[in-house]
């Protein structure tokens, strides 16, 4: 007999119980808070990687440093070197997020740019998504 649970958060079950806080910060006077673990995982995931280490007085190490990248050259050894970093921060910061497609690219209409999209899902649950990083020099 197969048997492969998938959890949903309880938390998911309640829509008047905040998870987190939506990103980007467009209310006026107050945060946007997110109301189900997908949404949650997202803007945790945007917060993370473009938030440098250091820029939180109280959690120093808490931040990838995506923006490093955002002046080198955009060729094949650049994007080789994103995907390696995107992927080993996840496995070190995210244990439950796995990476189902990475994309590192150009775009043929402004060469000066690099676009990241991850595809992502959470092990043992419904939740999948995507996230796109957008540097132009």
């Amino acid at each position: 007999m197969a048997f492969n649970p998938q959890q949903i958060n309880p938390n998911d079950l309640n829509p008047n119980i905040g998870l987190g806080i939506s990103i980007p910060f467009s209310n006026p006077g107050i945060f946007a808070s997110t109301y189900n673990t997908n949404e949650a995982v997202k803007n945790n995931l945007i917060n993370f990687f473009l938030t440098n280490p250091g820029e939180l007085p109280l959690n120093p190490t808490f931040g990838a440093g995506l923006r490093n990248y955002l002046f080198e050259q955009a060729n094949e050894n650049t994007f080789s070197n994103i995907e390696s970093f995107v992927n080993q921060k996840i496995k070190l910061y995210f244990p439950m997020i796995k990476v189902k497609k990475l994309d590192v690219l150009t775009s043929p209409s402004t060469p000066n740019s690099i676009i990241i999209n991850l595809q992502y899902y959470v092990v043992n649950s419904n939740i999948n998504g995507t996230v796109t990083f957008n540097f132009s020099i």
